[in-house]
């Protein structure tokens, strides 16, 4: 089933998202349905706190990019309770970064090129790997949204203020989006 996509402004994105047990029901459907989600919106990956859901889950598919990074090709990743720790020596990138929850938005962001993630699969397996270049990009960008950070976070000061006013468009639920979606309606009746 695919679900609305919360937008910024949501208190869900803000919130530190709770760890993921062996024993939560409907884990497998969840899993299956931000799959679906992620599709239908044209992402490369999805938390769970942007359908709704404050636990620590992210699916990324990052197959779609194999054209431009070749060593994506069939990477494809369901993340249980990731942890991640940044390669602190590993050179700085900056590139641009968009958001299935920030419609209409991309800004340029620096992120550590190098990181450690740690994490459980759909099948309870653990994982350790070291992961580099743009997928660390991606499972950093995934995995901020567990911590309740949004990319938007790690932009200047002044590019801020200079999507503020789209920014407060959200909230009031003034932008359009090509997906389904759930805005923040401040002016509640």
């Amino acid at each position: 089933m695919i679900l609305p996509v919360y937008i910024y402004g949501q208190p869900v994105l803000r919130q530190e998202a709770e760890l993921v047990t062996k024993d939560y029901e409907g884990l497998n459907e969840l899993i299956k349905n931000m799959k679906e989600t992620m599709y239908a919106s044209n992402g490369i990956g999805i938390a769970a706190p942007q359908v709704g859901v404050s636990l620590k889950l992210v699916f990324i598919d990052v197959d779609v990019l194999k054209e431009d990074f070749p060593e994506l090709k069939g990477v494809q990743m369901v993340l249980i309770n990731p942890e991640v720790t940044v390669d602190e020596n590993s050179p700085k990138v900056t590139r641009e970064e968009g958001c299935l929850s920030v419609p209409g938005i991309s800004e340029n962001v620096t992120r550590h090129s190098k990181i450690h993630l740690k994490w459980t699969d759909e099948n309870w397996v653990e994982h350790e790997k070291d992961i580099e270049g743009y997928l660390a990009r991606v499972v950093q960008h995934e995995c901020d949204h567990l911590d309740g950070h949004m990319f938007i976070d790690w932009i200047s000061a002044i590019r801020k203020q200079l999507i503020r006013t789209k920014l407060s468009n959200m909230i009031k639920g003034k932008t359009r989006c090509s997906y389904k979606a759930k805005f923040f309606n401040s002016k509640k009746k």
